[in-house]
């Protein structure tokens, strides 16, 4: 993305931002969430026919207009200001005007912002493998690999051999050791990107998996 554009991205799916400022800039973006109970609201109000189960690209990419710019221009006073109180109803009043906004630009955007249908059951193997750096619940990888948590803990064992826990720890804790091993990657560096929630504990459970410090194993 570039200075100006915006980025739809779809639920269901996990997935990382790299914000890369200009030399001598400071790197601001708005981030706006569609919730489904007033996406559904939106849809009843503007009698929007509901469409079939979206299957396009997960994230699309919005061409910039004057009305999309001058919508996020009057966003931004709330932004720098979130000490003021702004009440539920007038939120939910700049969330329509958005979303009305992106289908007066993109119509075909409908099928996209507008399916309701819960994600469908996908291959646990190879979601896991794409994903299990993430620092989110067990309850969340069930969900967006559309099963129960008792489907996902069932499926996971026979697929794995393992519980999910277990097998998120030794995975995570595997890549981390590659990383620093082969890629000469600094602990600091990578234990939030491989979902431990801070170094000290990162740091602890390598050493009792491996038997040394994460530092002892860089060359």
């Amino acid at each position: 993305m570039r200075r100006g554009e915006m980025l739809l991205i779809r639920k269901n799916q996990l997935g990382q931002i790299t914000k890369t400022p200009l030399p001598n800039e400071d790197y601001q973006t708005i981030v706006i969430c569609l919730q489904e109970e007033l996406l559904r609201k939106i849809a009843l109000e503007e009698q929007i026919d509901l469409p079939q189960k979206y299957t396009g690209q997960p994230n699309i990419l919005i061409p910039g207009n004057d009305f999309l710019h001058g919508y996020f221009q009057s966003v931004i006073p709330y932004v720098r200001n979130p000490e003021e109180k702004i009440t539920t109803a007038l939120g939910i009043l700049k969330v329509k005007e958005g979303v009305k906004l992106l289908l007066h630009a993109m119509p075909g955007l409908k099928e996209f912002l507008f399916d309701f249908s819960e994600p469908f059951k996908i291959d646990l193997e190879k979601f896991m493998l794409g994903n299990f750096h993430f620092n989110v619940p067990v309850e969340k990888f069930a969900q967006l690999t559309g099963r129960s948590l008792a489907g996902f803990k069932r499926d996971f064992q026979k697929t794995f051999g393992t519980s999910p826990r277990q097998w998120l720890q030794e995975k995570r804790l595997t890549e981390a050791r590659h990383l620093i091993e082969k890629k000469n990657k600094k602990p600091s560096a990578i234990y939030l990107d491989l979902g431990f929630e801070s170094l000290s504990h990162f740091s602890h459970s390598f050493k009792k998996k491996f038997g040394k410090a994460p530092t002892e194993w860089l060359s």
